[in-house]
């Protein structure tokens, strides 16, 4: 995939716009899932029992849909390497990191260091958001298929990126351009430009936040070999690390953190 720019007007666009915005909103549930991430599948639990220093622990919740007394509900998947966590109200999944706490709980954090979930050794969880930020219980609802990352064709990426850099010079009132430039993995690349243009689209509705986007001219999505965020000289780069899926690109809560400092 050579680069890729797009800019726009602040103008609302065609009928085309609308149909880009469904396959935006319905790409994740249609991905397909990495060579690279299917292999690891089988020896996963082992790996996240290493990650904690010790054995298999009851505290490690089943794959599956829950819902919270906040009235969230979410989706927790261990079957892969690390485990993933997605609010079913948002398209951005998490790749957690599983650090024992006292009492023998395990914490679940995002790589920005947030508090997701906390889970004690007889399984009781505690969701950490911004509706519940004292924590609220959690209990599972029914099975969740594998949250898997986007796949889209060169047309719809096209097409995303147009609506994507329609939606952010609308929300701040000038013309805001995108830039991609990945070749060995596209579906990390759109995951991340989602994930990017969402946090830039929040933070725009922010009263708090929006004065930290003034100089913000251009998003790029470009591959490397760590992930990474920068903002400088009016350009949020993101860089993704390629085949290893949402542990390979920053979430959304990094690139927030970033653009405020």
């Amino acid at each position: 995939m050579k680069l890729q720019r797009v800019e726009t007007a602040t103008a609302p666009l065609s009928a085309t716009m609308a149909f880009v915005a469904l396959v935006a909103s319905t790409l994740l549930a249609t991905s397909v899932p990495a060579d690279a991430e299917a292999q690891v599948r089988s020896n996963a639990q082992q790996e996240q029992s290493r990650s904690l220093g010790r054995g298999p622990s009851r505290a490690q919740p089943e794959t599956g849909r829950y819902v919270a007394e906040s009235g969230e509900s979410f989706i927790f998947d261990r079957s892969g390497p690390r485990p993933l966590f997605r609010f079913a109200s948002r398209n951005e999944t998490w790749a957690l990191t599983a650090r024992p706490a006292p009492r023998g709980d395990i914490i679940y954090r995002n790589d920005a260091g947030d508090q997701i979930l906390r889970v004690t050794p007889d399984g009781g969880m505690t969701l950490y958001s911004v509706r519940a930020p004292n924590g609220s219980p959690a209990s599972m609802a029914g099975p969740a298929p594998a949250l898997e990352r986007p796949l889209l064709g060169p047309i719809q990426l096209s097409n995303l990126m147009v609506q994507r850099s329609f939606l952010m010079s609308r929300a701040l009132g000038r013309m805001i351009s995108v830039q991609l430039d990945g070749e060995q993995d596209e579906g990390l690349c759109t995951d991340a430009l989602m994930v990017t243009t969402d946090a830039v689209l929040r933070m725009a509705a922010s009263p708090t936040l929006r004065s930290q986007l003034n100089g913000l001219q251009t998003v790029t999505i470009t591959e490397g070999r760590t992930s990474s965020v920068t903002f400088s000289n009016g350009e949020l780069r993101v860089t993704v690390r390629p085949n290893q899926g949402p542990t390979g690109r920053p979430s959304s809560a990094r690139i927030i953190q970033a653009v405020r400092r």
